[in-house]
């Protein structure tokens, strides 16, 4: 089978293809790096607030006060996310 050289809008959007996953890469890394000095900060902040409550349950009440956030979190990002998915498919139409 003969294979045709990609053309140079093919290259093009191939190096723009790997410039976003790169993008989302460090986007990603950047985002745990500010995930780990919340946790840091949050958790300073319960053992402040129960200190008396012993070191276990308090990090039992962090782990689930935070859950509860991120899933409540992450469902409004995915109804937004959704709904500007709609507005460009309407857009195109």
């Amino acid at each position: 089978m003969d294979e045709q050289p990609q053309t140079r809008q093919e290259e093009k959007s191939l190096r723009v293809e790997v410039l976003q996953k790169m993008t989302d890469l460090a986007t990603a890394g950047f985002g745990l790096v500010a995930a780990l000095a919340w946790n840091d900060a949050i958790s300073a902040f319960f053992a402040l607030i129960f200190p008396k409550a012993g070191n276990l349950i308090a990090k039992f009440l962090y782990a689930i006060v935070i859950t509860a956030l991120i899933v409540w979190l992450t469902i409004k990002l995915g109804k937004l996310s959704d709904f500007a998915k709609k507005q460009v498919a309407e857009k195109k139409k």
